[in-house]
């Protein structure tokens, strides 16, 4: 087992005196995954390796332009997406469908097997590293002598909360009921608040634990993976969960990686998207500095009527400015729209805007007159929002996000708004105090203090820099051992 807490050492020498590697990334259909994978193979290629960044031709042209220096290293491989039924047309992604069409585009990535074997067949690939839902990369990377890595956007925490492959090398008994998800499980050997409340796992535990009869359950395709694959790397640090990367390394018994906390570099942006900032930077330069709260819930996350209408009368409430970025439906098909209140808009003029296109985020996070950040907890808006020092208050929808929020609680990085652990709901009135004590009241100090000093931890250049040196050193002493 790779010992993940040992200090991390600078390999530039050793990476300039071995030979460069060719390494094939392929993420999840998803851009809260795509990003990360693209972070990291920017990071990969910019040490002089070649990178073939695998996804669907839609996925590849909305992801952000190359910088002229990567475009020798960094190559973007096509595979035509496959026709699935009820999979609407030219969705290729999880922003393009709702919520009950995501198992089709699992589906649809299955059906990329044939052609991700042509493709390793034909490359000079190293190594390929893969994300959970396609965990049957492993079996014909080996058939070609290419050795797999499942790269995980998730952080050590979840992981480790997820568990070990029931019954292999271990006598650990298999969770069935949402309440056992409610509780640190028995292979954590230490105090912990980490667990999901019961309405986070009741959202996601059919089609995540359990499955459906025509697509594998999420945490099974995690399972195959982590099995089959050669090492582990996570998207991590060793700073700030030395604990659960113990643990992942105990429970699975192969190599575990972090591999740093991926910010997000900005990019050169369309005209379009120029004159949007534009617009939103105006509104900002009139407002007082650290005062307005920017609310975002990421490219899936799409709120209930109800939950829509408190969060709404809360903003509202709390008298602080703000803006918001306002999903009001996934994908082109989803027919089932959520609107603001009545006459909330007109209530709210010089006060907030809500925006429901495309906002520039990086750019919003970075203006002195935002005070905090409002959101998911998905963990690229996390670490965005700590590389801007901008507070953080918690609402979670799905997925990962109520393991990301119990870790940044108890580590006093984040502050969630109060509800119901059973059926999630919330008042205005707790989004309102949530708002006012995270961004104004003494109470609150801890969470702006906080960011500030996370932000060396989660965004320090160097820091991220050796990471990956110690990554790619790892990949290039692993490839002197295959026959």
């Amino acid at each position: 087992m790779t010992n993940t807490n040992r200090p991390l050492t600078d390999h530039t020498k050793m990476a300039k005196n071995s030979k460069m590697l060719h390494i094939g990334v392929f993420p999840w259909l998803a851009f809260g995954h795509m990003i990360p994978y693209l972070e990291l193979s920017k990071l990969i290629a910019q040490k002089g390796h070649k990178i073939s960044f695998i996804s669907t031709p839609r996925n590849i042209d909305r992801l952000p332009k190359l910088s002229p220096n990567l475009t020798p290293f960094l190559n973007f491989v096509k595979l035509p997406m496959p026709y699935v039924e009820n999979l609407p047309e030219n969705a290729e992604a999880t922003t393009d469908v709702t919520y009950e069409q995501v198992k089709y585009l699992k589906l649809a990535q299955d059906g990329l097997e044939e052609s991700m074997a042509k493709f390793l067949e034909d490359s000079d690939l190293d190594f390929i590293l893969f994300d959970f839902t396609s965990y049957w990369v492993p079996s014909i990377a080996s058939k070609f002598n290419i050795r797999s890595g499942h790269f995980s956007i998730y952080i050590a925490a979840f992981l480790g909360f997820t568990g070990p492959v029931p019954g292999l090398n271990n006598d650990y008994e298999i969770r069935t009921t949402p309440e056992e998800y409610t509780v640190p499980p028995k292979w954590v050997p230490f105090e912990t608040t980490v667990a999901f409340k019961l309405f986070e796992v009741l959202r996601i535990f059919e089609a995540t634990m359990k499955g459906e009869e025509e697509n594998i359950a999420d945490i099974t395709r995690y399972y195959k993976s982590v099995e089959n694959c050669d090492f582990l790397f996570v998207r991590s640090c060793s700073e700030l969960e030395p604990e659960w990367l113990k643990v992942l390394g105990d429970i699975h018994r192969k190599p575990v990686l972090p591999v740093g906390q991926l910010p997000t570099t900005p990019y050169e942006d369309d005209s379009t998207k120029i004159d949007a900032w534009i617009e939103i930077k105006l509104w900002l330069d009139k407002r007082e500095k650290g005062k307005v709260i920017y609310v975002a819930f990421g490219s899936e996350a799409k709120s209930s009527q109800n939950e829509l209408i408190e969060l709404s009368l809360g903003l509202e409430l709390s008298g602080l400015s703000f803006l918001w970025v306002l999903r009001t439906k996934r994908g082109e098909s989803d027919d089932e729209l959520v609107q603001l209140p009545e006459g909330f808009e007109d209530r709210m003029k010089g006060r907030g805007i809500v925006c429901t296109s495309w906002a520039p985020q990086l750019k919003i996070l970075s203006h002195d007159s935002v005070g905090g950040f409002l959101t998911h907890s998905g963990w690229s808006s996390v670490v965005e929002a700590i590389q801007y020092e901008k507070p953080l208050v918690l609402l979670t929808f799905s997925a990962d996000q109520g393991i990301n929020a119990r870790l940044l609680e108890e580590k006093k990085i984040a502050y969630s708004i109060p509800r119901d652990d059973c059926d999630g709901s919330f008042t205005r009135d707790s989004v309102a105090k949530s708002l006012n004590l995270v961004l104004i009241e003494k109470e609150g100090e801890i969470y702006r203090e906080k960011v500030k000093q996370m932000k060396s931890l989660f965004c320090d250049k160097e820091r991220q820099d050796n990471y990956v040196d110690n990554l790619l050193c790892y990949l290039q002493n692993y490839k002197k051992t295959i026959p």
